[in-house]
Protein backbone atom coordinates (compact mmCIF):
# COMPACT_ATOMS: atom_id res chain seq x y z
CA UNK A 1 0.00 0.00 0.00
CA UNK A 2 0.87 3.40 -0.41
CA UNK A 3 1.49 5.80 3.14
CA UNK A 4 2.96 8.82 3.68
CA UNK A 5 5.94 8.59 5.83
CA UNK A 6 8.35 10.46 7.26
CA UNK A 7 12.09 10.81 6.44
CA UNK A 8 13.62 14.21 7.97
CA UNK A 9 13.02 17.43 9.61
CA UNK A 10 10.54 19.06 6.89
CA UNK A 11 10.60 16.28 4.17
CA UNK A 12 7.80 13.30 4.35
CA UNK A 13 7.39 11.20 0.98
CA UNK A 14 4.86 8.38 0.26
CA UNK A 15 6.25 5.23 -0.45
CA UNK A 16 4.99 1.86 -0.91
CA UNK A 17 5.10 -0.25 2.53
CA UNK A 18 3.59 -3.53 3.46
CA UNK A 19 0.09 -3.92 3.79
CA UNK A 20 -1.02 -4.08 7.66
CA UNK A 21 -2.37 -7.22 9.19
CA UNK A 22 -4.46 -8.79 11.68
CA UNK A 23 -1.68 -9.08 15.05
CA UNK A 24 -4.48 -9.39 17.84
CA UNK A 25 -7.71 -11.32 17.98
CA UNK A 26 -9.18 -7.39 19.08
CA UNK A 27 -7.85 -6.04 15.97
CA UNK A 28 -9.82 -4.15 12.81
CA UNK A 29 -8.03 -3.26 9.70
CA UNK A 30 -9.41 0.11 8.09
CA UNK A 31 -9.39 1.08 4.59
CA UNK A 32 -8.70 4.86 4.82
CA UNK A 33 -11.19 6.95 2.96
CA UNK A 34 -10.11 10.49 4.25
CA UNK A 35 -6.88 11.37 6.27
CA UNK A 36 -6.41 14.98 7.60
CA UNK A 37 -3.13 17.17 8.54
CA UNK A 38 -3.71 17.58 12.02
CA UNK A 39 -1.62 21.00 13.76
CA UNK A 40 0.38 18.40 16.06
CA UNK A 41 1.58 16.63 13.02
CA UNK A 42 3.62 19.65 11.75
CA UNK A 43 5.39 19.25 15.07
CA UNK A 44 6.75 15.60 13.83
CA UNK A 45 6.98 17.50 10.01
CA UNK A 46 9.44 20.26 11.88
CA UNK A 47 11.46 17.41 13.55
CA UNK A 48 10.45 18.33 17.18
CA UNK A 49 8.94 15.19 18.33
CA UNK A 50 11.32 13.00 19.66
CA UNK A 51 11.92 8.96 18.87
CA UNK A 52 10.29 9.53 15.80
CA UNK A 53 12.55 7.76 12.68
CA UNK A 54 12.71 7.40 9.15
CA UNK A 55 9.83 5.24 7.31
CA UNK A 56 7.39 5.87 9.87
CA UNK A 57 3.85 6.10 8.70
CA UNK A 58 2.76 9.34 10.36
CA UNK A 59 -1.16 10.81 11.00
CA UNK A 60 -3.67 9.83 13.40
CA UNK A 61 -7.08 11.69 12.39
CA UNK A 62 -8.85 9.58 10.27
CA UNK A 63 -11.75 7.48 9.14
CA UNK A 64 -13.06 4.77 6.66
CA UNK A 65 -14.38 1.16 6.10
CA UNK A 66 -13.70 -1.37 7.98
CA UNK A 67 -12.37 -5.01 5.70
CA UNK A 68 -11.06 -7.13 8.37
CA UNK A 69 -11.88 -7.93 11.74
CA UNK A 70 -10.40 -10.25 14.67
CA UNK A 71 -11.91 -12.74 16.02
CA UNK A 72 -12.20 -10.64 19.35
CA UNK A 73 -14.41 -7.76 17.48
CA UNK A 74 -18.09 -8.56 17.80
CA UNK A 75 -19.23 -5.09 17.23
CA UNK A 76 -17.82 -4.64 13.73
CA UNK A 77 -18.38 -6.35 10.75
CA UNK A 78 -16.73 -5.98 7.08
CA UNK A 79 -18.10 -3.12 5.31
CA UNK A 80 -18.98 -0.68 8.42
CA UNK A 81 -18.13 2.49 7.68
CA UNK A 82 -16.54 3.85 11.14
CA UNK A 83 -14.30 6.96 12.78
CA UNK A 84 -11.69 6.00 15.08
CA UNK A 85 -10.22 8.33 17.89
CA UNK A 86 -6.63 9.25 17.27
CA UNK A 87 -5.89 8.21 21.00
CA UNK A 88 -5.88 4.20 21.74
CA UNK A 89 -6.98 2.87 24.86
CA UNK A 90 -7.83 -0.46 26.05
CA UNK A 91 -11.41 0.18 27.21
CA UNK A 92 -10.26 -2.19 30.52
CA UNK A 93 -7.57 -0.56 32.63
CA UNK A 94 -8.59 1.95 35.57
CA UNK A 95 -7.94 5.01 33.60
CA UNK A 96 -10.13 3.68 30.08
CA UNK A 97 -13.30 2.83 32.77
CA UNK A 98 -13.00 6.60 34.46
CA UNK A 99 -13.22 7.77 30.84
CA UNK A 100 -9.44 8.97 30.75
CA UNK A 101 -8.62 7.19 27.56
CA UNK A 102 -5.26 9.03 26.68
CA UNK A 103 -4.07 8.04 30.27
CA UNK A 104 -4.87 4.27 29.02
CA UNK A 105 -2.57 1.74 30.86
CA UNK A 106 -2.30 -0.66 28.35
CA UNK A 107 -2.10 0.93 24.61
CA UNK A 108 1.34 1.66 24.45
CA UNK A 109 4.06 -1.15 24.24
CA UNK A 110 6.78 1.29 24.75
CA UNK A 111 6.30 3.01 28.04
CA UNK A 112 9.76 2.23 29.19
CA UNK A 113 10.45 5.09 27.13
CA UNK A 114 7.83 7.03 28.14
CA UNK A 115 8.52 6.28 32.06
CA UNK A 116 12.02 7.43 31.79
CA UNK A 117 10.65 11.12 30.29
CA UNK A 118 7.73 11.61 32.20
CA UNK A 119 7.59 9.13 34.99
CA UNK A 120 4.11 7.25 34.17
CA UNK A 121 2.68 5.65 30.91
CA UNK A 122 0.31 7.31 28.52
CA UNK A 123 -1.96 5.66 25.87
CA UNK A 124 -0.21 5.34 22.16
CA UNK A 125 -1.17 7.34 19.65
CA UNK A 126 -1.34 6.68 16.13
CA UNK A 127 1.59 7.78 14.03
CA UNK A 128 3.03 9.86 16.75
CA UNK A 129 6.73 8.24 17.55
CA UNK A 130 8.04 5.85 19.03
CA UNK A 131 7.41 7.05 22.41
CA UNK A 132 3.78 7.25 22.12
CA UNK A 133 3.27 3.53 20.90
CA UNK A 134 5.27 3.18 17.67
CA UNK A 135 2.05 2.61 16.20
CA UNK A 136 1.99 3.11 11.78
CA UNK A 137 -0.24 6.07 10.96
CA UNK A 138 -3.05 6.90 9.27
CA UNK A 139 -1.81 8.89 6.26
CA UNK A 140 -2.15 5.43 3.93
CA UNK A 141 -4.73 3.54 2.34
CA UNK A 142 -4.97 0.94 5.03
CA UNK A 143 -4.18 0.96 8.73
CA UNK A 144 -4.64 -1.75 11.66
CA UNK A 145 -6.14 -0.76 14.54
CA UNK A 146 -6.02 -2.08 17.84
CA UNK A 147 -8.73 -2.34 20.22
CA UNK A 148 -11.40 -1.92 17.48
CA UNK A 149 -14.19 -3.12 20.02
CA UNK A 150 -13.59 0.05 21.88
CA UNK A 151 -11.91 2.67 20.22
CA UNK A 152 -14.08 2.77 16.74
CA UNK A 153 -17.55 4.43 16.05
CA UNK A 154 -19.96 3.42 13.46
CA UNK A 155 -21.65 6.09 11.63
CA UNK A 156 -24.06 6.46 8.88
CA UNK A 157 -23.39 6.20 4.92
CA UNK A 158 -25.17 8.70 4.10
CA UNK A 159 -22.94 11.63 5.29
CA UNK A 160 -20.38 13.17 3.51
CA UNK A 161 -16.43 12.30 4.80
CA UNK A 162 -16.26 15.61 5.53
CA UNK A 163 -18.52 15.99 8.14
CA UNK A 164 -17.57 13.32 10.32
CA UNK A 165 -13.50 13.29 10.08
CA UNK A 166 -12.92 15.67 12.79
CA UNK A 167 -14.68 13.64 15.25
CA UNK A 168 -11.43 11.63 15.23
CA UNK A 169 -9.44 14.54 16.52
CA UNK A 170 -10.17 17.73 16.39
CA UNK A 171 -13.26 18.42 17.64
CA UNK A 172 -12.95 16.35 20.70
CA UNK A 173 -9.78 17.96 21.53
CA UNK A 174 -11.19 21.58 21.33
CA UNK A 175 -14.43 20.26 23.08
CA UNK A 176 -12.26 18.65 25.68
CA UNK A 177 -10.33 21.63 25.93
CA UNK A 178 -13.80 24.12 27.03
CA UNK A 179 -14.98 21.67 28.78
CA UNK A 180 -11.48 21.56 30.78
CA UNK A 181 -12.39 25.20 31.75
CA UNK A 182 -15.72 24.76 33.82
CA UNK A 183 -17.30 27.42 31.78
CA UNK A 184 -20.02 29.26 33.75
CA UNK A 185 -22.51 31.81 32.44
CA UNK A 186 -21.19 34.77 31.50
CA UNK A 187 -17.60 33.42 31.49
CA UNK A 188 -15.37 35.26 28.88
CA UNK A 189 -13.11 32.93 27.30
CA UNK A 190 -9.77 33.36 25.36
CA UNK A 191 -8.46 31.11 22.73
CA UNK A 192 -5.02 31.03 21.57
CA UNK A 193 -4.80 29.41 18.45
CA UNK A 194 -7.56 29.50 15.41
CA UNK A 195 -6.55 26.25 13.66
CA UNK A 196 -9.85 23.91 13.57
CA UNK A 197 -8.87 22.41 17.26
CA UNK A 198 -8.63 26.68 18.18
CA UNK A 199 -11.74 27.11 16.25
CA UNK A 200 -13.66 24.08 17.77
CA UNK A 201 -12.51 24.83 21.57
CA UNK A 202 -14.32 28.61 20.74
CA UNK A 203 -17.74 26.76 19.36
CA UNK A 204 -17.58 24.31 22.19
CA UNK A 205 -16.92 27.36 24.45
CA UNK A 206 -20.35 29.13 23.65
CA UNK A 207 -22.07 25.57 23.69
CA UNK A 208 -21.19 25.20 27.42
CA UNK A 209 -22.52 28.84 28.27
CA UNK A 210 -20.08 31.39 27.63
CA UNK A 211 -20.66 34.53 26.98
CA UNK A 212 -18.16 35.90 24.94
CA UNK A 213 -15.00 34.36 23.38
CA UNK A 214 -11.99 36.22 22.00
CA UNK A 215 -9.82 34.66 19.32
CA UNK A 216 -5.95 35.33 19.09
CA UNK A 217 -3.91 34.76 16.08
CA UNK A 218 -2.01 36.59 13.07
CA UNK A 219 -3.37 35.29 10.36
CA UNK A 220 -6.15 37.14 8.98
CA UNK A 221 -7.62 34.21 7.03
CA UNK A 222 -8.01 32.41 10.58
CA UNK A 223 -9.17 35.30 12.51
CA UNK A 224 -11.98 35.62 9.81
CA UNK A 225 -13.06 32.05 10.24
CA UNK A 226 -13.19 32.79 14.42
CA UNK A 227 -15.00 35.66 13.49
CA UNK A 228 -17.67 34.37 10.83
CA UNK A 229 -17.87 30.18 12.08
CA UNK A 230 -17.21 30.33 15.80
CA UNK A 231 -18.76 34.12 16.49
CA UNK A 232 -15.42 35.30 18.14
CA UNK A 233 -13.97 38.61 18.54
CA UNK A 234 -10.38 38.55 17.54
CA UNK A 235 -7.08 39.85 17.99
CA UNK A 236 -4.09 40.04 15.78
CA UNK A 237 -1.02 39.90 17.92
CA UNK A 238 1.08 41.32 15.17
CA UNK A 239 -1.11 44.61 15.14
CA UNK A 240 -1.65 45.06 18.96
CA UNK A 241 -0.24 43.99 22.52
CA UNK A 242 -2.63 40.87 23.65
CA UNK A 243 -2.28 41.39 27.00
CA UNK A 244 -3.38 45.16 26.90
CA UNK A 245 -5.98 43.86 24.17
CA UNK A 246 -7.49 41.43 26.63
CA UNK A 247 -8.08 43.39 29.34
CA UNK A 248 -9.70 46.54 27.65
CA UNK A 249 -12.23 43.81 25.95
CA UNK A 250 -12.67 42.44 29.78
CA UNK A 251 -13.26 45.98 31.63
CA UNK A 252 -9.33 45.55 33.14
CA UNK A 253 -10.38 42.28 35.08
CA UNK A 254 -9.17 39.22 32.18
CA UNK A 255 -10.66 36.31 30.74
CA UNK A 256 -12.16 34.08 33.17
CA UNK A 257 -10.24 30.90 31.23
CA UNK A 258 -7.86 30.62 28.69
CA UNK A 259 -7.17 27.50 26.16
CA UNK A 260 -4.02 26.59 24.49
CA UNK A 261 -4.64 25.51 20.93
CA UNK A 262 -1.03 26.02 19.46
CA UNK A 263 1.41 24.32 21.55
CA UNK A 264 5.14 23.44 21.32
CA UNK A 265 5.92 25.69 18.32
CA UNK A 266 4.05 29.11 18.96
CA UNK A 267 5.51 32.54 17.69
CA UNK A 268 5.43 35.35 19.89
CA UNK A 269 6.72 39.04 18.58
CA UNK A 270 9.74 40.97 19.23
CA UNK A 271 12.91 39.76 21.58
CA UNK A 272 10.86 37.06 23.49
CA UNK A 273 10.27 35.29 20.17
CA UNK A 274 13.88 35.47 18.90
CA UNK A 275 14.82 33.52 22.08
CA UNK A 276 12.73 31.18 22.32
CA UNK A 277 13.50 30.49 18.69
CA UNK A 278 17.08 30.32 19.07
CA UNK A 279 17.04 28.20 21.99
CA UNK A 280 14.49 25.60 20.11
CA UNK A 281 17.18 25.65 17.12
CA UNK A 282 20.24 25.02 18.82
CA UNK A 283 18.27 22.33 20.66
CA UNK A 284 18.30 23.96 24.26
CA UNK A 285 14.92 24.34 24.60
CA UNK A 286 12.29 21.41 23.01
CA UNK A 287 9.34 23.59 23.25
CA UNK A 288 8.11 27.21 22.60
CA UNK A 289 6.24 28.57 25.45
CA UNK A 290 4.72 31.80 24.22
CA UNK A 291 1.24 31.34 24.85
CA UNK A 292 1.58 29.18 28.04
CA UNK A 293 3.61 32.27 29.66
CA UNK A 294 1.31 35.23 27.52
CA UNK A 295 -1.94 33.38 29.59
CA UNK A 296 -0.79 32.94 32.54
CA UNK A 297 0.04 36.65 33.20
CA UNK A 298 -3.63 37.42 31.19
CA UNK A 299 -5.71 35.23 33.13
CA UNK A 300 -8.17 36.72 36.06
CA UNK A 301 -7.46 36.25 39.36
CA UNK A 302 -8.64 32.76 40.25
CA UNK A 303 -8.79 31.69 36.51
CA UNK A 304 -8.45 28.74 34.53
CA UNK A 305 -6.06 27.65 31.77
CA UNK A 306 -6.91 24.68 29.66
CA UNK A 307 -3.78 23.53 27.59
CA UNK A 308 -4.79 21.52 24.35
CA UNK A 309 -1.46 22.60 22.09
CA UNK A 310 1.14 19.58 22.43
CA UNK A 311 4.26 20.12 24.27
CA UNK A 312 6.95 17.13 24.26
CA UNK A 313 9.56 18.32 26.80
CA UNK A 314 11.20 21.24 28.65
CA UNK A 315 10.48 24.86 28.41
CA UNK A 316 11.49 27.91 30.24
CA UNK A 317 11.18 31.11 31.39
CA UNK A 318 7.69 30.63 32.61
CA UNK A 319 6.33 33.33 34.94
CA UNK A 320 5.09 30.86 37.54
CA UNK A 321 5.06 33.44 40.27
CA UNK A 322 1.92 34.83 38.61
CA UNK A 323 -0.04 31.86 38.63
CA UNK A 324 0.83 30.96 41.87
CA UNK A 325 -0.67 34.69 43.18
CA UNK A 326 -3.32 35.27 41.12
CA UNK A 327 -4.60 31.52 42.47
CA UNK A 328 -4.08 30.10 39.07
CA UNK A 329 -5.58 26.41 37.75
CA UNK A 330 -4.09 24.36 34.96
CA UNK A 331 -5.63 21.65 33.14
CA UNK A 332 -4.59 19.63 30.29
CA UNK A 333 -3.95 16.37 28.58
CA UNK A 334 -4.84 14.51 24.97
CA UNK A 335 -7.90 14.40 24.43
CA UNK A 336 -10.40 11.13 25.40
CA UNK A 337 -12.01 10.62 22.46
CA UNK A 338 -13.63 7.87 22.84
CA UNK A 339 -15.24 10.16 26.33
CA UNK A 340 -16.88 12.73 23.25
CA UNK A 341 -17.12 11.29 20.05
CA UNK A 342 -20.75 9.61 20.01
CA UNK A 343 -21.69 12.80 21.46
CA UNK A 344 -20.34 15.34 19.04
CA UNK A 345 -21.37 12.78 16.65
CA UNK A 346 -24.93 13.23 17.22
CA UNK A 347 -24.36 16.81 17.02
CA UNK A 348 -23.58 16.70 13.17
CA UNK A 349 -26.60 14.03 13.26
CA UNK A 350 -29.15 16.74 14.46
CA UNK A 351 -27.61 19.78 12.59
CA UNK A 352 -26.25 21.32 15.20
CA UNK A 353 -22.58 21.65 14.08
CA UNK A 354 -21.16 21.27 10.73
CA UNK A 355 -16.95 20.99 10.69
CA UNK A 356 -16.42 20.77 7.16
CA UNK A 357 -16.05 24.86 6.90
CA UNK A 358 -12.87 24.14 8.52
CA UNK A 359 -11.40 22.06 5.38
CA UNK A 360 -9.26 24.37 2.42
CA UNK A 361 -7.67 22.08 0.70
CA UNK A 362 -8.40 18.30 -0.36
CA UNK A 363 -5.34 16.61 -1.73
CA UNK A 364 -4.58 12.88 -3.16
CA UNK A 365 -2.57 10.90 -1.05
CA UNK A 366 0.61 11.03 -3.29
CA UNK A 367 0.74 15.28 -2.49
CA UNK A 368 0.83 14.91 0.91
CA UNK A 369 4.18 16.80 0.82
CA UNK A 370 2.88 19.46 -0.73
CA UNK A 371 0.00 19.63 1.69
CA UNK A 372 2.52 19.58 4.93
CA UNK A 373 4.37 22.52 2.53
CA UNK A 374 1.51 24.82 2.27
CA UNK A 375 0.18 23.89 5.71
CA UNK A 376 3.47 24.68 7.64
CA UNK A 377 4.23 27.86 5.74
CA UNK A 378 0.86 28.51 5.98
CA UNK A 379 0.25 29.28 1.91
CA UNK A 380 -2.51 29.94 -0.14
CA UNK A 381 -4.75 30.50 3.12
CA UNK A 382 -4.40 26.80 4.55
CA UNK A 383 -6.14 26.19 7.31
CA UNK A 384 -6.94 22.43 7.01
CA UNK A 385 -5.63 19.98 4.54
CA UNK A 386 -7.70 16.53 4.21
CA UNK A 387 -5.81 13.96 2.31
CA UNK A 388 -7.28 11.22 0.32
CA UNK A 389 -5.33 7.89 -0.33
Amino acid sequence: MKAVCWQSANEVRVENVPDPTILNPRDAIIKITSTAICGSDLHIYGGYIPTVQKGDIIGHEFMGEVVEVGKGVDNLKVGDRVVVPSTIGCGRCAYCQRDMWSLCDNSNPNSWLEEKLFGNVTSAIYGYSHLLGGYAGAQAEYIRVPFADVGVVKVPSDIPDEKLLFISDAIPTGYMGAELCDIQPGDTVAVWGSGAVGLFAMISAYMMGAEKVIAIDRFPERLEMAKKYAKAEVINYEEVNTGEALKEMTGGRGPDACIDAVGLEAHGVGLEDFYDQTKQKLRLETDRPHVLREMMVACRKGGTLAIMGVYGGFVDKIPLGAAMNKGLTFRMGQMHGQKYMRLLLQQILDGKLDPSFVITHQLPLEEAAHGYHIFQQKKDNCVKVVLKP
